[in-house]
């Protein structure tokens, strides 16, 4: 019988430690637990290379506080380009964690569990990499189904919550669509600043990186920001990412002197 290994990620410890003894008692399903986004991207790193890696994480929707506590996070303490957001004490909330764990661990299922139904969120789960979205107060057969029906690609949501998810998903390409078309209406070399931005860097870094005058980086910014119509840096960062703009490869070179982008 081929065993199923998970991973509850929760920080409130009774409720994950419950949870995983309940699963634990399944005959087929071999669990662990951790209590914060970095413990569990570190389990999955450990799990991997000892080659026995985990096949479903069952992520808290408020880990770390959730979506109302790092709204409060500025953007600048987090880090761009650098795997899920953190606030100061280091904290990933639950759907940065699924984000995380599709870029660096692409085998791997997701389901999150709520305490509460929220279309927004669940919509957001979903296009972050989330196979479910289940209730905390579900049944452990319900939660054994998903958990099986994530490993056979499927999606699993609450019926209730159907119509809003459709919704926000259709809202999101909408936005995304005009996000797109906002960042095509950029020069070369005003994507490449922008890119700069996601990443993080302010101007005399994107100035040294392109071989430009700080001045002439200062142009470039706010012709990015008319284009796309928005007032700060932060907004612009979201439009791009709204856009599937990632951040420069601040590991490599973007241009090379005298290259074609100036």
């Amino acid at each position: 019988m081929a065993r199923i290994r998970v991973l509850v990620v929760d920080d409130h410890r009774i409720f994950a430690e419950s949870l995983a003894a309940a699963l634990a008692a399944e005959q087929d399903v071999d669990v662990s637990a951790a209590g914060s986004g970095p413990a569990a991207l570190r389990a999955l790193e450990r799990a991997a290379a000892e080659g026995r890696r985990f096949d479903v994480l069952l992520i808290d929707a408020d880990l770390g506080g959730g979506a109302a506590e790092l709204a409060r996070v500025p953007e600048q303490r987090r880090a761009p380009g650098q795997g899920p957001p953190v606030n100061g004490e280091g904290a990933v909330d639950g759907i940065s964690l699924v984000a995380g764990v599709r870029s660096g661990h692409p085998g791997v299922r997701t389901v999150v569990l709520a305490e509460r139904d929220d279309p927004r969120r669940a919509a957001a789960a979903l296009q972050a990499g989330a196979g479910g979205w289940v209730a905390k107060d579900c049944s452990l057969s319900r939660l054994l189904a998903v958990i099986r029906g994530v490993l056979r690609d499927e999606t699993h949501l609450p019926p209730a919550l159907l119509t809003g998810v459709l919704r926000e998903l259709t809202a999101a390409r909408k936005h995304r669509t005009e996000s797109e078309r906002l960042v095509e209406s950029l020069t070369p070399r005003e994507r490449e600043v922008l890119r700069c931005m996601v990443a993080g860097l302010g101007r005399k870094a994107v100035a040294e990186r392109l071989y430009l005058s700080p001045h002439t980086v200062r142009t470039h910014m706010q012709n990015v920001l008319g284009k796309l119509g928005v007032h700060s840096t932060l907004a612009a960062v979201a439009l791009a990412r709204r856009a599937g703009v990632g951040p420069v490869d601040l590991a490599g070179e973007v241009v090379e002197r005298g290259g074609q982008l100036a």
